[in-house]
Formats: C-alpha cells, structure tokens, sequence
C-alpha cells in the first residue's frame, strides 16, 4: 500500500515516531526541542480569540431569531453539565476500584517543591462568584489581546444578540465577518503546514525530558485513566452518540487528523479552529458550530474532569486517606465548579487540581510532586478527550435543532451504468 506524504495525518504521524526517537536517543537534545511546540501552539492562540469571536457572531446575528440562540446555548449547557458530571463519576468510581495509589511509595513528594502549581491556583481564584466576575471583561481589547476564552466569548454572544436584533440592518456586517472568517481559515490552514514539526517537538521534549521509564513509576495510575477514558469515550460518547443516529468509531475516523494534532501538541486548544470548519463538514450548521464548539472549552471538558477525579483520589490513596462516601461526594461537587476553571491549554488541568486540593483540605497539596513527571503524558489522554467530546456535543445539539445536514454521498462516476437488482 503506497504511503501518501502529503497527508497531513501521514506527517503528524511521521513527526510524532521521529520525536519519540530524537527523546529517546538524545534526551538532552530532545529536551530543548520544546520551542518548536511552543511556537506553533503561539501560533494557533494568535487567531484563537478572533476566530471565536467572528465565528460566534456571525452563528447568533445569522440565526436572527433570538429564542434559538438562548434555546441552543441552553440546551449545550445542560448537556455539558449532564455529561461532565458522568465524567467525574466514572473516574471517580474507576480509582476506587482499582485503587492505584494504595500503597504508593510517596517518598519522592519529600521536599519537591509544588509552589509554582498551588501559587497559580491561589491566584486563579475559583469561587462561584469570582468565576462569574472573571467572564466579564474589563476591556474588550485586553481580552482579545491575552487571548481569555470566556470574556471574549461573553462579548460576543452579546455582540451577536444585538446584531440579530437589527436583522436586515446587519445583513452586511454579517456578510463582512463571513469573508474575514476566511481569510483566518485560510491563515490557519498556513500555520497547519507546521503542525508535523510541533508534534515532533512536543514528543521529543516529552520523551527526553521525562524519560520513557517515567512512564513505569506511574503506569497503574496512568493505565487507569487510559483505560477510564477509553471507556467514557466508546460507552457513554458512544451511547448518546447511538441514540442520536450517528457512529461514535465513524466519527473519530471523521476526525482523527485533529485527534492527532491533539497527541502530537498535548492541547485541544492547538485543533479548535480546524475542528469548527471539520464540524460544518459532519453536516452540524455555521450557528451551532459557532456557539457549542468555544463554549465547550470551558464547560465541557470531559477529559480533565475525568482525570481530575482520579488524580485527587489517588494522591489520597497514597497518602493513606481514607475519604467517606460523603467526603467523595463533596469532593465531586467541588470539582463540578472548579473543571469549569480548566481552559484547553497544556497544564491547566494541574493547575485546577491544585485549587481543588486547597478547597478540600484533608487531601494534601503536596501530593501534587506525585504526578509532576507524568502530568505531560496524561494530557494528551485529557485533551483528546475533551476534543472528542465537545465534537460529540456539537453533533448532538445540532439534531436537536434539526439544524444537522450531513453531505450527500458521493455519486457514481459512471451513472449509465444500471445498479444491480
């Protein structure tokens, strides 16, 4: 079978093995390789803002009508809400069953120094009335500028309200976002040239830094979220998906060279502008695409609320706390608000996990060193499956709102010729 460079996917996957071996071989060497990530994922987040803003304004003024806007954003916060929770649960209940930190040798979180992690989380501020402050911009263009998901999003549903409210009036204003819409495509489309080169990077710093022996002092813990997600992804994914007329493994075909861009890079956030354009190509509409895709960055993170969940558990199994049916309960609500913090970006998800260590206590902090080494090698498994998910999401939405047109299917080339009876 004839390989074909000049697939995307074939490079990704090319870079990604070369990177492996550049870490494994030269880990010194591999380990400096990091810039090359870093800059196509600066990059990627230099078009992030506008694209959501267009995107989202151009999905709300299109639809016109302003009862299906706050009908669809509801119905994908209700789903993202619904779907999260199980998340949680199921990762949850998987660390309790196979209790990966029981018996854990702790001695190597003597004295690391987790400051970095709980400092930011401190600074984060994760209360239910600072998140709500922290979606509300103080400026516009500062948000824009350091590229702040929810505030940008904020300004632009607000935005689209008021431009579909004009209706025939902002006919031209919408047309004008449609063709600046384009021309970002068409610059990601440039930088998705590099993407080969990032994942190559990535995996290089990743393998040459860490060490794939890394990957054994916490292979219980990292195979039992593997396996948690796998699960979540082909069970849960893959029953809402079943229910609503659609194939869970087909659609992962649909998308795997976003999926692969994810495993490459560590980030959901280096594939959202690809995966919205990919979305409108299943048959999900401009509008639905525009509103649940950036929202589910922020709402919808299935990946990190599963390893959220059994990070905590686990850093008090090997501690030996021993937490009550209640406390694990008080545990999942805390995290239901604090997964809402977590953006699409490499190490937020640890970051997170620090501020839900310092809202509950009786877990030490400290147990974060514990996953320092192989954090890196779970986000890839994270951001994979929010991607997936909020993929899902979008798809489900949008039958909801019948709002979902997949493309014909490709015809014959030779129509004379009569089908077989």
């Amino acid at each position: 079978m004839k390989i074909n460079f000049n697939n995307l996917t074939v490079r990704v996957i090319i870079g990604i093995i070369l990177g492996i071996m550049v870490g494994f071989i030269f880990p010194e060497f591999g380990a400096q390789l990091k810039v090359l990530a870093d800059i196509f994922i600066k990059l990627i987040k230099m078009v992030i803002a506008p694209i959501i803003f267009l995107t989202v304004v151009i999905g709300i003024g299109g639809m016109g009508d302003l009862k299906k806007v706050g009908r669809i954003g509801g119905k994908a916060l209700l789903y993202f809400e619904i779907v999260t929770t199980f998340a949680l649960a199921i990762g949850i209940l998987v660390v309790n069953f196979v209790k990966p930190g029981q018996g854990f040798n702790i001695s190597g979180a003597q004295g690391a120094d987790v400051s970095e992690y709980t400092k930011q989380a401190a600074e984060a501020e994760h209360g239910f009335m600072d998140f709500v402050m922290s979606i509300i911009p103080d400026s516009v263009f500062g948000a824009m500028a350091n590229g702040e998901l929810l505030p940008i999003l904020f300004f632009a549903v607000l935005f689209g309200l008021a431009t579909a409210a004009l209706g025939e009036k902002a006919a031209p204003v919408i047309t004008f976002f449609e063709r600046v819409t384009d021309i970002f495509f068409g610059i990601v489309n440039m930088i998705m040239k590099i993407s080969p080169i990032a994942a190559f990077g990535a995996m290089a710093y990743t393998i040459g830094n860490f060490g794939i022996g890394s990957l054994v002092s916490l292979g219980k813990l990292m195979g039992s979220v593997y396996i948690t997600m796998f699960l979540f992804i082909i069970f849960v994914l893959g029953t809402i998906a079943k229910f609503y007329g659609f194939s869970i493994l087909k659609f992962i075909a649909f998308i795997k060279e976003e999926i692969l861009l994810v495993l490459g890079t560590s980030s959901s956030e280096s594939a959202l502008p690809k995966m919205m354009n990919r979305m409108e190509q299943y048959g999900c509409s401009k509008s639905v695409v525009g509103l649940v895709i950036p929202t589910g960055y922020s709402f919808n993170l299935d990946g990190t609320s599963i390893y959220l969940s059994m990070a905590a558990i686990f850093i008090a199994q090997a501690y030996g706390v021993d937490l009550t049916i209640w406390q694990e309960l008080t545990l999942l609500g805390v995290l239901m608000l604090t997964s809402k913090g977590a953006a699409g970006v490499t190490g937020s998800g640890f970051i997170t996990l620090a501020a839900t260590l310092a809202a509950f206590p009786m877990i030490p902090v400290e147990g974060l060193a514990l996953l320092i080494g192989v954090d890196r090698f779970m986000s890839e498994a994270r951001a994979i499956t929010n991607l997936i998910g909020n993929g899902v999401a979008t798809v489900v939405v949008s039958k909801m709102e019948n709002e979902f047109h997949p493309p014909a299917p490709p015809q014959s080339s030779d129509s004379s010729i009569p089908l077989a009876k």
